[in-house]
């Protein structure tokens, strides 16, 4: 190491005098332990060098933690469907008329309660369209068949009976019809916009004096009543007038 120091400073002093002089060649162990002294001179006197201990006397190492044991999966036994108990259909029997059997009235008059005035059925007629329409005259309104089907016109008279003019309002009566013919089921009476329809009239009589009206019904064609059946509702009850 003397060795070294040596030659170290006579390296230095050279340099100092010689100033821009040449470096000496130096071999490879020269160059190493002139290096090494430099360093150990360097860390001599550095004041912050020295090995930096670890107080290992607070550390406690982690524990590990221990995994919960996981408990086995329990097989969940499938649950039976619940079976719906059976139901037995009801057998209806189909063979019974599906209207009820309506009280018999004696007039339209009479089921309605219309004082002073008299209504007759007078007739019935079959058309394609109603009314009738003449060649030269434009009717305010008018109906038509349904494909395959007839108007069955029914035809009434409303007689005022007294010598007062007698005001009729079938609508105040809710008067609304159904009609059967042949025994058939029955159906309703077609709402117009007849002046002289039987379910929509509101007009006065005038005394000792009368009106017709109408009440129309679809049927299928070739239809020939025999009977007709004349059902009135707005009462307490549905009544049945036989008009044939």
């Amino acid at each position: 190491m003397k060795k070294a120091s040596v030659l170290l400073c006579s390296v230095a002093a050279a340099l100092m005098m010689t100033g821009c002089a040449t470096v000496p060649d130096l071999t490879q162990t020269e160059t190493e332990l002139i290096s090494e002294y430099a360093v150990g001179v360097l860390l001599k006197y550095d004041k912050g060098h020295g090995r930096k201990l670890v107080d290992s006397t607070g550390y406690e190492p982690e524990e590990e933690m221990e995994e919960p044991e996981q408990e086995p999966p329990v097989e969940e036994t499938p649950e039976e469907p619940e079976t719906e108990p059976e139901q037995t259909a009801e057998v209806m029997d189909v063979s019974q008329d599906e209207e009820e059997a309506q009280p018999e009235v004696s007039s339209v008059e009479a089921y309605y309660s219309i004082p002073n005035i008299m209504i007759s059925y007078t007739g019935w007629e079959m058309a394609d369209s109603y009314p009738p329409q003449a060649e030269d005259e434009t009717p305010f309104f008018s109906m038509d068949a349904s494909q395959g089907m007839q108007l069955l016109v029914l035809k009434f008279n409303a007689q005022n009976l007294t010598g007062e003019d007698q005001p009729l309002n079938m609508m105040g009566y809710q008067a609304t019809f159904r009609v059967s013919v042949n025994g058939e089921a029955s159906k309703g009476a077609l709402a117009t916009m007849l002046v002289n329809d039987m379910q929509t009239y509101d007009s006065v009589i005038p005394a000792g004096s009368s009106v017709d009206m109408v009440s129309i019904v679809e049927v299928p064609q070739g239809t020939t009543p025999s009977t007709i059946d004349f059902i009135l509702r707005g009462g307490e009850k549905d009544g049945t007038l036989h008009l044939q």
